[in-house]
């Protein structure tokens, strides 16, 4: 079995191609048949570590957390799946040595859900991670929804700070399937075309525009929810635009670690900031969101491709490490590492 594995953080170069055993399923795990594994920042931040040269959590790590493929064997005690069955995966290397740079994975049945037939590997490969966080941010606002489905956001404004990125783009899907009116915040034409096609029913250029003022024009009473990948940037941009009772989810820290805030402004407004970590927000939320996630790729609601607003590209097993390195150079859309030979443009 083909793997992509590494024994010390650093950089890129640690990763390696190594031949290993096939694994077996333990009592309530699926083995999965990796068609697509996906790559996610906190992929490359991981095997970065604070520091080069740091020991690994395990002996040998396999990196990814997101893939999809086809399932391959069941442990004793799991029920709901078949051999065969398509599916995608999610936080395959949370607390567990390999992830999905490899051609078989095993992890917990828990983290497995079914792909449905017209949905290709691609979009399986898409999802975990960006998906989840999209749906953990828009259900945290104290006046509900919990879950997502259609109409569960009816009347509500989404502001989407970054909606070319890939957990912008899945905020965008999910919060018009769910009914909202969807504003999103980019900084070029290039990724305004991008949100557009990923459904925003409007798109402000922070660069060229006045964003609050622009954000005030189309949600004269403010937005209810944001969806906030970079807090310390947009932290007076928020403070302008938010209404009542708003919330602000927080799912990574893009341009600081650190905030200011007018307290009385946002104590006035009863707001709420929501800082959310999917690696620890539980196993319920996960199940959650996890099974909305999968009623929103029933309807078709979750494309991807540069014509749905999320450009893939591709790397095979081998070139891993260019993987994580397009990664960690900012580039826009998806990075997708083919594991099958025939992965490329697989829809089943």
């Amino acid at each position: 079995m083909r793997a992509i594995a590494y024994s010390e953080t650093g950089p890129s170069s640690v990763l390696h191609l190594v031949e290993g055993e096939i694994p077996h399923p333990g009592p309530g795990e699926v083995r999965v048949r990796i068609v697509v594994s996906g790559v996610n920042p906190t992929d490359w931040k991981a095997r970065a570590g604070a520091a080069a040269g740091r020991a690994t959590p395990f002996p040998e790590v396999v990196p990814n957390q997101d893939g999809a493929g086809i399932v391959d064997a069941l442990g004793d005690g799991v029920t709901g799946f078949e051999v065969g069955d398509r599916v995608w995966v999610f936080l395959a290397a949370h607390g567990r040595p390999t992830g999905t740079a490899q051609e078989f994975t095993v992890l917990p049945a828990t983290r497995v859900v079914r792909l449905p037939d017209a949905a290709s590997f691609d979009l399986g490969a898409s999802l975990g991670v960006p998906a989840m966080t999209a749906h953990r941010a828009l259900t945290v606002h104290e006046g509900g929804p919990t879950r997502l489905g259609p109409g569960a956001l009816d009347g509500r404004t989404v502001l989407v700070a970054g909606g070319a990125g890939a957990v912008g783009h899945a905020a965008i899907q999910l919060a018009r399937w769910a009914g909202a009116r969807v504003i999103t915040t980019v900084s070029s034409p290039e990724k305004a075309a991008l949100a557009t096609a990923a459904g925003a029913h409007h798109v402000v250029n922070y660069k060229t525009d006045d964003a609050a003022r622009a954000i005030r024009a189309i949600a004269p009473d403010g937005v209810d929810q944001v969806v906030e990948v970079s807090p310390a940037r947009n932290a007076s941009l928020n403070a302008q635009v938010i209404a009542n009772h708003a919330s602000i989810a927080v799912y990574a820290t893009d341009g600081g670690t650190e905030m200011t805030l007018d307290v009385r402004h946002h104590f006035a407004l009863n707001a709420r900031y929501q800082f959310l970590l999917l690696y620890t927000v539980g196993d319920a939320a996960l199940a959650t969101a996890a099974d909305d996630v999968g009623r929103a790729l029933d309807d078709g609601a979750l494309p991807v491709g540069e014509a749905a607003g999320l450009p893939l590209t591709r790397f095979p097993l081998e070139r891993a490490a260019e993987a994580h390195d397009a990664v960690e150079a900012g580039t826009v859309g998806k990075v997708l590492i083919d594991v099958a030979a025939d992965a490329a443009g697989a829809t089943s």
